[in-house]
């Protein structure tokens, strides 16, 4: 008996998490904090799911086109192994594309900057989520820890832009992302 006792007492502490553990949402859900999960969908190249994509704002049925009008949360789940290197040259790629007018050269460098402190490589399971701030700029989690805010707006709307404007590459999930069935 005098050995169960330290041996359960140990089990037990080895179950419960360390006292300053936080739930894995908790950075990205202070800053926006009546989210809801209002849209969803896969992002698939040549038919491989590269990742999951859920769009987490206060769910507004009366105006559900207008996502930046008000902080919002994107996460994507990855599926696939990709690299940080990867993950930045493909999003610059598409704020280049998506681009009215050329981007200033010296903005296009300080956005990769940005770029490759939030973001990191990440295998299936990991997530990050960007925090679209009107007027502020953003702020990036990878697996719930900050990993860098960019007080910028003019990127912030660029970078969600790729998943959200008109002309993304993907319009059938933006319209999902968005809750809608059609644009």
């Amino acid at each position: 008996m005098r050995r169960l006792i330290p041996a359960l007492a140990i089990a037990l502490l080895l179950t419960l998490p360390p006292a300053s553990a936080a739930p894995l949402d908790a950075g990205w859900r202070a800053d926006v904090p009546a989210a809801q999960l209002c849209g969803q969908g896969d992002f698939r190249v040549i038919g491989f799911l590269i990742y999951t994509a859920q769009m987490w704002r206060a769910c507004d049925a009366a105006n559900p086109g207008a996502p930046f009008a008000a902080p919002f949360a994107l996460k994507l789940i990855y599926h696939r192994h990709i690299s940080r290197a990867r993950l930045v040259q493909s999003s610059l790629d598409e704020i280049t594309r998506m681009a009215v007018h050329p981007i200033d050269a010296a903005a296009l460098q300080q956005w990769r900057l940005a770029m490759q402190r939030a973001f990191v490589g990440v295998a299936p399971g990991d997530s990050i989520v960007g925090v679209f701030l009107p007027g502020e700029g953003a702020r990036f989690y990878a697996d719930g820890r900050l990993t860098a805010t960019v007080d910028d707006p003019a990127f912030a709307k660029r970078f969600f832009g790729i998943w959200l404007d008109r002309g993304t590459r993907a319009p059938d999930l933006r319209r999902q992302l968005l809750g809608r069935a059609s644009s």
